[in-house]
């Protein structure tokens, strides 16, 4: 369509237009109430779904197979790097996305194993099997080391020492802090239709059209804009959030893109209206080159149809509502956008992020307490652990997971080590006490390990610290964890 060929206004697609992002409410969601499936993909849509990718190694193990089951129930996308994928998908179900490779064969951990990964819970290790006859000070336990797989049998430098040092080299060049994945329309979660839609000039009387597609892994913003019937304008918008965004803790907005020449802007909104005060920023891209393109929130102008609202005040980052991109004739105030032209246009985006952010750990490791006993001076090897009592004959079981914490300190990626003491059974519901030092000696369950990662993953006061954890008898009615990890020392 072009400005001669033009075709007379189109009230059917003003119509869905308002169906689509209920300016008409009572029709709006009459019409999603027949046409929405209870699927996965509609609580998607709705904001239950966590963006970013979680892997999760030794995901078959007593901590990791708790680990994928509580981010499952937490609704986050899991990865696990296992040896075994048919026994993994036995024990793991079908939601989990399986990576077979071994940590100690580093040609088998390929890029892909870190793909679009915001996080990694390592609890890899080797295992000791138990021997019937086991003692009460359990030294027959440690007679054997085996992995995951109890056919497989590797030593604990190859495991915790080179194993983690393959694993830290893959992941890091993916893990960047301070970030949070928005829209990864390289790994969609939903129907792209069922967030996006068009929000065309036809609402104003004019004849542009668009729409947004998926195509190769990026998401591409394309249409034909046409300044008949005092239009000029073309754009995709979110629907409205079911939960609010809050992007309060991070600077600014990331686009990856790859445009052709045209500036374009980007609007952002803090309140649930249709047709309320959004908040832009223009951009120029480049033909046909991916560009990366960061919006800062103080930079962002108040603007209702095209018009800057001064008073309206600085952009509120704790409830964003909607997002939207627009190719338009105007820039602001009337002024005219000095790379519009009528005609086909094509946006590329890749991604859209917050950047900016607070760190926060990107790199759980299940260690073990005892590690730095083995050898220190004044030590009375009677009333410590068997393996700290038997490292030497163990292999350097608790040598080696030091090295590979070492590994982890120095990545530069953000983590948090965990140092539990002996690993139970029990249902996790008891006060955790957590200690520097290593020095501590107790029992913790696997439960309470596995949920004690997960929260590291979102909070701040974990970042860089390494500890010991333990229970006591008291059952906990609830536990402050920020307290927990805000009282620690920095590494």
């Amino acid at each position: 369509m072009t400005e001669k060929t033009r075709s007379p206004w189109n009230v059917g697609r003003f119509f869905e237009t308002l169906t689509y992002f209920d300016a008409i409410p009572f029709i709006g969601c009459l019409k999603r109430l027949f046409a929405e499936r209870a699927s996965e993909e509609t609580a998607t849509r709705e904001g239950k779904k966590i963006v970013g990718t979680i892997l999760v190694v030794g995901a078959t193990g007593g901590v990791g197979k708790r680990v994928v089951r509580r981010l499952l129930e937490k609704n986050y996308q899991v990865r696990a790097l296992v040896r075994d994928a048919k026994r993994a998908r036995e024990l793991l179900g079908d939601k989990v996305e399986l990576f077979e490779a071994d940590l100690t064969i580093p040609e088998t951990l390929t890029s892909k194993l870190a793909d679009r990964i915001s996080a990694v819970i390592c609890c890899s290790g080797v295992r000791v099997q138990p021997v019937e006859g086991d003692t009460p000070t359990r030294e027959k336990y440690y007679q054997g080391i085996k992995f995951y797989l109890p056919e497989v049998v590797d030593s604990p430098e190859l495991v915790d020492y080179r194993g983690i040092k393959n694993l830290v080299e893959v992941v890091k060049k993916s893990l960047r802090s301070g970030e949070k994945i928005l829209f990864d329309f390289t790994n969609p979660l939903a129907d792209l239709k069922e967030t996006w839609g068009a929000v065309d000039d036809v609402v104003m009387g004019g004849v542009s059209e668009s729409n947004i597609r998926l195509v190769g892994g990026r998401a591409i913003f394309s249409g034909n804009v046409c300044t008949a019937n005092n239009g000029g304008f073309a754009s995709v918008r979110t629907r409205n959030f079911n939960l609010p965004l809050d992007l309060s803790d991070y600077q600014g907005i990331e686009l990856r893109i790859q445009g052709d020449g045209k500036r374009y802007k980007f609007i952002i909104r803090a309140e649930d209206k249709w047709d309320g005060i959004g908040y832009c920023y223009s951009f120029d891209t480049l033909y046909n080159c991916w560009t990366t393109i960061r919006i800062p929130f103080t930079d962002l102008i108040p603007v209702f149809r095209a018009k800057t609202v001064p008073n309206a005040g600085a952009f509120e980052a704790s409830k964003v509502y909607s997002m939207q991109l627009i190719l338009s004739k105007f820039e602001y105030d009337g002024a005219l956008n000095p790379n519009f032209s009528p005609g086909l246009f094509s946006l590329e985006i890749e991604s859209i992020k917050a950047y900016g952010g607070q760190a926060k750990p990107q790199f759980i490791m299940v260690s073990s307490a005892g590690v730095t006993r083995p050898g220190r001076p004044g030590l009375n090897l009677e009333e410590e652990p068997p393996a700290v009592r038997l490292n030497d004959q163990l292999g350097g079981i608790l040598t080696w997971k030091l090295q590979g914490e070492e590994a982890v300190r120095q990545s530069g990626i953000n983590y948090t080590i965990v140092r539990p003491c002996a690993l139970t059974e029990k249902p996790g519901n008891k006060v955790l006490v957590f200690d520097q030092g290593d020095n501590m000696k107790g029992q913790v369950s696997r439960e309470a390990i596995a949920e004690l990662c997960i929260q590291a993953l979102q909070i701040p006061e974990a970042c860089n610290k390494t500890f010991e954890v333990r229970e006591e008898e008291t059952v906990a009615n609830s536990i402050d964890w920020k307290s927990l990890f805000a009282n620690l020392k920095p590494d």
